[in-house]
């Protein structure tokens, strides 16, 4: 296993592009909406195939949604996500590790408090996963991170990337904190939060019988894709331009807005790329477990759903916050 110091100090390129490249030769300006309509398409013809053994399920506990409004929000919000991938420059596993992460606790809490089969929550997030991760990857290519043999030179810390020991340690590592927060959260206030606010909840006893070593477990899944979210594209991030004007940086010269800038985001590209993507994961797993949760399940309550989605919410933040001290991502050379 390499140290938290080589992390920081790994090898730097500068020669390949950062970001993904489209392989696509349509029109940059057509590439999006495509996208959108592959998603939804795709969404609809993997749950139009799985109906006969997840419709029942789902329709038992599902809100009827009779207003065109309620649909075209829930549509809206799809062509959001997509969106976030999209301008964010993500490949398709970053956008698949984003689905599982936000997708994920919406369907943990109807399998758990209401009595939907495991099968059923695995199938739909199987479809949402591959709904997200086949368009993006017909038009983007992946990225080097992500590549287990990348060319020479396109990441930093490619050693690191590969290496078994951290890819085993950081999985762990999140899936670990998802399952404190959520053990933590049973053994506290949740229970009590879910029978106020959830009405039609079938069976409140995994709350109180949950055992961390199972929870912890059952989310590792959740910390590799937290793993490949974060962690892998922060920790290969090359220097760029803002890297370069942070150490050129000088008080004594600088005006007014250098020094505010310096002081607020002059950060190495590592640091910046992991706040960010943690940043977005916050508000992308909140606020679909928020409108998933309150929207399509009968009898959920706006605050209960709020309370719910706070829980993953806390989970992604305390998760960006281990990586960046695991990683160490500004070191002592920056």
């Amino acid at each position: 296993m390499v140290s938290r110091k080589q992390m920081a100090n790994g090898p730097v390129a500068t020669s390949l592009p950062s970001a993904p490249i489209s392989t696509s030769k349509l029109p940059a300006i057509l590439r999006f909406p495509l996208v959108v309509v592959l998603s939804l398409t795709l969404s609809s013809i993997f749950y139009s195939l799985s109906s006969p053994f997840t419709a029942g399920d789902l329709s038992s506990v599902s809100r009827s949604l009779n207003e065109w409004w309620e649909v075209a929000g829930l549509v809206g919000w799809k062509a959001t996500e997509l969106a976030v991938g999209w301008w964010g420059e993500y490949d398709g596993i970053d956008l698949a590790s984003l689905t599982l992460l936000s997708h994920y606790p919406p369907l943990y809490l109807l399998t758990t408090f209401y009595g939907i089969r495991p099968t059923t929550m695995l199938t739909s997030l199987v479809i949402d996963i591959l709904a997200t991760y086949i368009p993006f990857r017909l038009l983007r290519s992946i990225h080097p991170t992500h590549h287990t043999s990348p060319p020479k030179g396109a990441v930093s810390n490619r050693s690191i990337i590969n290496d078994f020991g951290v890819r085993l340690y950081t999985t762990a590592l999140a899936a670990a904190i998802y399952g404190v927060v959520v053990y933590s959260s049973f053994y506290t206030w949740l229970p009590v939060h879910l029978v106020i606010y959830f009405d039609g909840l079938r069976d409140i006893s995994a709350a109180h019988s949950a055992a961390l070593p199972y929870l912890i477990a059952s989310s590792l899944p959740i910390g590799y894709a937290a793993r490949e979210f974060i962690f892998t594209p922060a920790t290969g991030a090359r220097p760029d331009l803002g890297d370069i004007r942070a150490k050129a940086f000088n008080p004594e010269t600088a005006t007014l807005m250098e020094t505010v800038r310096y002081n607020v985001w002059g950060f190495s590209k590592r640091t910046r790329t992991l706040v960010k993507r943690t940043a977005t994961l916050v508000a992308v797993a909140g606020a679909h477990a928020w409108l998933q949760v309150y929207v399509t399940i009968e009898g959920a309550e706006g605050y209960g759903a709020a309370g719910w989605a706070g829980v993953w919410a806390t989970a992604a933040a305390l998760t960006g916050a281990a990586f960046w001290w695991v990683a160490d991502v500004e070191g002592l050379s920056n």
